[in-house]
């Protein structure tokens, strides 16, 4: 699945918010001297920064000169028209001009719940509704299609720039953006947004159009829409029928009638020819200074990394064990794996010293034209030196967020637990009466039982074990820090010697230290109340000055950006910023593993998946696909790679020739391209997509979804024809 290329990338965006952003592993100085000897030649690339081009700045010349082809304004227009925005988390695409949309499966896997009746389980059984009657409404599910651009940079920037401090400049931005978006919400009658682009070196305002009656039309079951779980993720050759259709209509409760919309390819993509993703990928961070390189390098997304790897070791240990939390923690399995693909990846990606050299060339020669133009220099010449600076303090602050942060994620339940009893012990020293009545003497027998109540002692054991390593890996075994809260211990010797000096791991013990007084539980030397009133007393300070950092790191970072977009114009991308993007390549395999990847896989591997696997999850197959095993042409093609440009947030993006066919949709990228977070690089960076024959051989043979299958065909509804009566 996709970086937020797909469901993982999502979710771990979705951590990553969780997650406090500076995690760190050491206090030493960020250095911008990142790369040895044997790289010092690496040059930058035409393409480093990627693929992903705006509709307002689509490179038509390059398009004709690489692929003879130079798409017209109306071909853009109405692909552009016939892209959507799939709610807050995904791409789709109009492929009917009866208001037919297809997106990927893993985009609506997790809300089938919303459309599920009694007796029913459509994420085993899987959902097709066999007439329009019978299409579902899925509730607070809406999509976007982006209507209107307009460029408002100078309009943005010359307000802003009024501003006299870093604080007045945020503010002025804000001030004006909201003026322009209420302005044109009223001018449009469309939603509308400032989206900065090159980190605010241009703003474009986008008018969307918004259709909230969006009904189920086919969804497959979860164990073939997201076939291969966790193992098969990031991978190619790939098997997977991540796709499903919905269906939106208008304001009446008919079909919605649109011009705009994708007709689908009558033989799929074929090698080398130009194909197009069209969608919306979440962010990037190709536009940053080598400083902060090394910062994620050595600090934020090192310590990620690390702490999804132990939760991942951790989970597949409980899963193995098959007791009655096994759904529970296959579910957070799946989360926590998926993210940690990520940011180990991320992780070694920033240890490539070829790759980020090639981020040192570019970031050499943008210096050197900022010097060669005095007024360049005077304006932006501050910037590299001044984000080294805050690196270098966030680099000093981030080991007490990372260590100290309060995150459910991965914080073990004990701490919660710890906090509680805080909590109580500071509403019993006030007079009864001042209490919350959870507090008050009837009640705290009850209130200190549900303290424990949802504790998962195993998890939760485990979890405080990685919580030890976390603050060993930021501050070293014998720091002052680790051995107040762990002692000597490492691991699970710390995790032991906390609990063996706590009395938050038991409701009995609590209630027995309570005898004692409520005054001596904050006095006692609890390891896990020392952790929570020294978190407590650490996190908001640091967090207010990093903050203040982040602030400044912003500024720092548009500034770059106004430098960028100065000297390179549009002839690169901006980095992505969830919003509608079409993106070149070719569907072309690569090198792998020692051997090579196919261009496309067939119905035949799915089916030799099956068998390979021994049958079992996630591997295992539902029986309709057993059943139509001899109807299924196996050599159909079912997924393809392609060199296109996408990630988190692309998911659902439909694959396109340049006759706007639908050729494909687009769910994951290889393990390879979680590189191109921070650059892209084609000879191995790969898109997965579902093949549009596969698709229909599967929704015609396997689902019976012939009205859906000449539907696509015809680009429209095609009625049965009613029979003849015979006199």
């Amino acid at each position: 699945m996709i970086k937020t290329n797909s469901f993982s990338k999502f979710f771990a965006a979705v951590l990553t918010l969780l997650i406090v952003s500076a995690c760190a592993t050491s206090t030493q100085q960020v250095s911008s001297v990142y790369y040895n000897e044997e790289v010092k030649s690496v040059e930058a690339k035409r393409f480093d920064n990627g693929k992903m081009w705006t509709f307002e700045d689509a490179p038509v010349e390059y398009f004709e000169e690489t692929y003879n082809f130079k798409p017209s304004g109306e071909w853009l227009d109405k692909v552009r028209m016939s892209s959507l925005k799939f709610a807050a988390w995904c791409s789709a695409s109009f492929v009917s001009g009866d208001g037919l949309v297809m997106t990927n499966h893993h985009c609506v896997d997790f809300i089938s719940d919303r459309i599920q009746e009694d007796g029913e389980n459509i994420y085993k059984n899987g959902f097709y509704a066999n007439t329009l009657e019978e299409e579902r409404q899925i509730p607070n599910v809406w999509v976007n299609q982006l209507a209107y651009i307009e460029d408002v940079t100078d309009r943005v920037q010359t307000f802003m720039d009024e501003g006299k401090t870093e604080e007045e400049r945020s503010a002025r931005k804000d001030e004006i953006i909201n003026e322009l978006v209420a302005s044109y919400n009223e001018e449009t009658g469309l939603n509308c947004r400032v989206v900065p682009l090159y980190n605010g070196g241009k703003y474009s305002l986008y008018g969307y159009r918004r259709y909230n009656d969006v009904r189920a039309v086919f969804i497959a079951e979860s164990e073939i829409g997201l076939y291969g779980g966790d193992p098969d993720n990031f991978t190619f050759p790939r098997y997977n029928c991540d796709f499903a259709f919905v269906r939106v209509y208008d304001d009446n409760g008919n079909p919605l009638k649109t011009d705009n919309f994708f007709k689908w390819s009558p033989s799929g993509p074929v090698e080398d020819e130009p194909l197009f993703v069209i969608g919306r990928p979440g962010s990037t961070e190709r536009i940053k200074t080598v400083a902060q390189y090394v910062y994620m390098r050595d600090v934020s997304v090192k310590n990620k990394a690390f702490i999804f790897s132990r939760l991942t070791d951790v989970l597949t240990e409980l899963i193995a064990d098959k007791e009655k939390s096994y759904d529970d923690y296959n579910k957070a399995f799946m989360l926590v794996a998926n993210s940690a693909k990520v940011f180990e990846n991320e992780y070694k990606s920033l240890k490539n010293n070829k790759l980020i050299a090639r981020k040192v060339a570019f970031e050499d020669g943008l210096k050197k034209k900022a010097a060669a133009d005095p007024l360049f220099q005077a304006k932006y010449g501050h910037i590299w030196a001044g984000m080294e600076d805050l690196q270098n303090e966030k680099s000093g602050i981030s080991p007490y967020i990372s260590s100290y942060g309060m995150n459910p994620s991965y914080t073990s339940d004990y701490f919660f637990v710890a906090k509680k009893v805080v909590e109580m012990a500071r509403e019993l020293a006030k007079p009864e009466a001042d209490r919350a009545e959870m507090y008050n003497e009837e009640n705290l027998d009850n209130t200190i039982t549900s303290f424990f109540e949802g504790v998962d002692t195993k998890y939760g054991y485990h979890k405080l074990a990685i919580n030890a390593e976390t603050m060993e890996l930021n501050f070293g075994a014998d720091s002052k820090e680790y051995k107040e809260i762990f002692g000597s211990g490492k691991s699970y010797d710390a995790a032991d010697f906390v609990l063996a000096n706590s009395f938050c791991d038991s409701e009995t013990e609590l209630k027995a230290a309570l005898e004692k007084g409520y005054s001596k539980l904050l006095e006692s030397d609890d390891r896990l109340i020392r952790f929570y009133l020294t978190s407590e007393n650490l996190i908001p300070k640091k967090t207010a000055r990093l903050k203040e950092i982040n602030v400044s790191e912003n500024v720092l970072e548009e500034e770059l950006g106004r430098l960028v977009f100065a000297v390179y114009g549009t002839d690169i991308p901006p980095d992505a910023t969830f919003t509608l993007r079409i993106s070149d390549g070719v569907m072309k395999g690569f090198n792998y593993n020692g051997t090579v990847a196919p261009d496309y896989t067939t119905l035949y591997g799915l089916y030799d998946r099956y068998f390979s696997h021994k049958k079992e999850y996630p591997w295992d197959l539902p029986q309709k696909w057993l059943d139509a095993v001899n109807q299924l042409d196996l050599s159909k093609p079912l997924n393809f790679v392609s060199t296109h440009d996408i990630t988190g947030g692309s998911s659902g993006s439909p694959v396109i020739n340049k006759k706007a066919e639908v050729v494909g949709i687009a769910f994951d990228g290889n393990i390879e391209s979680i590189a191109g977070s921070y650059l892209y690089d084609d000879e191995y960076n790969r898109m997965v997509s579902v093949h549009s024959e596969g698709m229909v051989e599967v929704l015609e043979k396997v689902y019976g979804g012939g009205r859906i299958v000449k539907e696509l065909r015809a680009g429209k509804i095609v009625k049965e024809k009613a029979p003849v009566a015979v006199d």
